[in-house]
Parts: structure tokens; C-alpha cells; sequence
């Protein structure tokens, strides 16, 4: 039976064959650990390897100190990356904002964080999913914060935030303001320095077309100082040291990293850079609203978040009258189409939007979809209720 890959919010494929060819090229024909060997011609090659990836980065982000590489740390995901900054920063008796719409990747570090003295305050974003500038400067004008924490574009029903208005308010108020860029790396430019982020967390495996365990962070330096190291070990530097090196990347990067994974990773980055992210967004765009087009022909659909492609990602969430979007997944995966029924890791999106405790099912189309896949996907969709 031929299948149809619709789940690119949990993580894009296929992926460019020159990310699976680098991984495979490490594996085979490099291999060494890094900054643990010698100055053979296997050791510089994955030195080098992992600082071409750096630099790649710092660009590709806006990093600061004119795109400084060692301001780049690697994680497993994006997930470690926001705990690292969460946990290694916020202290007992600080206070924190966040939105409505976030992921677990957020909300459960934070509610962690609340059980020992954190002050969690969620800003409601409206039902469209979208957060208002001017209900945080009133939040601001009330209250006195330490960090802000939000996702630039929601994983369940694709709207994008408000970004800069929200950066210039955080700007303004001196409040470090931490991006969680999961849904819009690869799609939407993000220059953290223009900006003025404390810290962007990316992963390697959605938008930036990477391979899954790979992921990090771009740090403003002083921010960076401030924030205490999690987990700690082994670097490969400064190993006559007891304790951890305060110097950057090796701060935040103790054991092995995923080097196969970064292999990937680089590949993809000059696949992006080739292809061009406005080309990318572009096309995903197209597919999104010829979807949502396509979609406004069923009665019995009850969409989420914006009806429009503005200010949005092609990420979209739906109902079908009495007919439980569990069940309606797993009808559509009888006829070949790989969806996301339920929660997606986001209670607090979906109470945001109206959709819980049922969820909903996600949709969500990419760059190597075709009209044709949407087409087919309408035509089985009708049938299956």
C-alpha cells in the first residue's frame, strides 16, 4: 500500500539523502570521538566537523559576537536545550512567564520548577492561539519577572506568535527572553542577536531537515554566565579539572555528543542554505492553503486556530463531528496517511483552544509533499466519515 507522510510537526522525512550520506560517511569512513584522541587525520576531521556545524549555526540564527560558534552548545533535542536553560537559571523566588500555548517541552520544566519556589505565570493567548503584546507590557507594568519563555509558533495549530512586538517589550523591561523555535527553524528567519535572546533553542529534526537527536542552543554570552550547567563531566578539556570548565561550548556540553547526529545535521544546513528557507516556506505555504481551501468543503470539519495561511505554519488541527479523532486517525492510516490524532504533548494549548480533554487531529504537510498527496488525502478523508 503507498503511504503518505502528513506528520511533519513531530518531525520532518524524508530528509535530504546528503544528511543520510554524511551520517553514513562518519560512521564508516571517520569515527573518532571528539576532542579525545590525537592530532590524526580521524580526530581534526570530527573537530572540524563539529565546528563547521557550530559556525553553520551561529549563522544560520544571528548568534552574537558577529555569529561566535563557541556560543553554539549542542543537546540531544530541543527538549534538553530548554531544560538546560530552565533549570540551570531559574531559582527559587524568581518569577516567569510563559504562554498558554506552549508544549510539555516548557510546561513541565516550569511546573517542576514551581514545586521548588518558581513563580509560573501563563499568559492566555486568545482562541486563534495567538498572544497579545499589549496584555504582556500590562502583565510587565504590574509585576516584576526574571525570564520569559515561549514557542514562536504553536505545534498544534500552527499559529505564529507575535515575535518581534514581543522581543521589544522584553527589550525594554530588561526581561531575558528564551525562544523555543521548534515549529519554525527551517521555515521563519530567526536572528537572535536583532532580537536580543537570552538563549534560541532549536531542534535538528523538524524544519532544519536533520536527523532526530540532534539539537541546542545559541546563547547571548551574559546570559549564558549566568545560567548554571545541569549536568557536568567530562568535556575533553581541561581535564586536569575536578570541576566544570565555566569556558564556552565545554560548559554545557559534558560526554560524547550525538556526532553521527551532527554529521547530519551539517549536511542538512547546507541543503537549507542551497535550497533557500524562503523557497521552503514558500512551498509549504502553498500546500497550506491549498489544504485549507480543500478543507472549508466539509461541513463536518471544525477547524482550530487561524482559517488563513497569515501569520501561520502549515500545521493544522481539526474535528469531525462524532467521530473521535483517534478513531479517524487510525481510519486514515488504514488508507495510507500518517497523522497525529490526540493532545501532541500540549494540554495547556488545547484547553487554550477548545480542544480538550478530546485533542484533535493534526495534519500537518511539508516541503517534499505534493498537491496531488492533499488531493488524495480529501478524497480519503471524506470517505472515512
Amino acid at each position: 500500500m503507498k503511504t503518505y507522510y502528513l506528520n511533519n510537526a513531530a518531525t520532518t522525512w524524508p530528509k535530504p539523502e546528503c544528511v543520510a550520506d554524511a551520517m553514513r560517511d562518519f560512521l564508516i569512513k571517520g569515527g573518532a570521538n571528539s576532542s579525545r584522541g590525537t592530532s590524526s587525520e580521524r580526530d581534526m576531521g570530527t573537530m572540524n566537523l563539529i565546528l563547521d556545524c557550530r559556525m553553520k549555526l551561529a549563522e544560520f540564527f544571528g548568534g552574537y559576537e558577529d555569529f561566535n560558534p563557541l556560543l553554539v552548545t549542542f543537546t540531544s533535542n530541543i527538549t534538553e536545550a530548554l531544560n538546560i536553560v530552565l533549570r540551570g537559571f531559574l531559582k527559587p523566588g524568581m518569577s516567569v512567564i510563559t504562554s498558554s500555548m506552549e508544549h510539555n517541552a516548557v510546561m513541565r520544566p516550569l511546573r517542576a520548577l514551581e514545586q521548588k519556589g518558581i513563580n509560573v505565570e501563563v499568559l492566555r493567548a486568545d482562541s486563534e492561539g495567538a498572544l497579545n503584546p499589549s496584555g504582556l507590557e500590562k502583565l510587565l507594568s504590574e509585576k516584576k519577572f526574571n525570564l520569559m519563555v515561549f514557542a514562536s509558533a504553536s505545534n498544534v495549530c500552527g499559529t505564529v506568535q507575535p515575535l518581534k512586538e514581543i522581543a521589544e517589550i522584553c527589550k525594554k523591561n530588561n526581561l531575558p527572553l528564551v525562544l523555543d523555535t521548534a515549529q519554525t527553524a527551517g521555515l521563519i528567519e530567526h536572528n537572535a542577536s536583532e532580537l536580543g535572546l537570552a538563549a534560541l533553542c532549536f531542534t535538528g529534526h523538524k524544519g532544519l531537515m536533520g536527523p532526530q537527536g540532534t539539537g541546542g542552543i545559541v546563547w547571548q554570552p551574559d546570559f549564558a554566565a549566568r545560567v548554571e550547567p545541569i549536568m557536568t563531566g567530562g568535556t575533553g578539556s581541561y581535564s586536569h579539572l575536578e570541576y566544570q570548565p565555566d569556558d564556552m561550548p565545554d560548559k554545557f556540553e559534558s560526554g560524547t555528543p550525538n556526532l553521527p547526529g551532527i554529521a547530519g545535521l551539517n549536511a542538512a544546513l547546507t541543503w537549507l542554505k542551497d535550497t533557500g528557507i524562503k523557497n521552503i516556506a514558500q512551498k509549504e505555504n502553498e500546500l497550506g492553503r491549498y489544504f485549507l481551501e480543500r478543507l472549508k468543503n466539509f461541513d463536518e470539519v471544525i477547524l482550530t486556530g487561524r482559517k488563513e495561511m497569515k501569520d501561520r505554519v502549515s500545521v493544522f488541527s481539526f474535528n469531525v463531528k462524532n467521530i473521535d479523532n483517534g478513531i479517524l486517525a487510525d481510519e486514515l492510516s488504514l488508507r495510507g496517511f500518517e497523522t497525529r490524532p490526540g493532545l501532541h504533548c500540549a494540554p495547556s494549548a488545547h484547553k487554550t483552544l477548545g480542544t480538550f480533554p478530546q485533542g484533535a487531529l493534526r495534519v500537518s504537510p511539508g516541503y517534499f509533499n505534493t498537491f496531488e498527496e492533499i488531493d488524495k488525502f480529501m478524497e480519503e478523508l471524506k470517505a472515512a466519515f
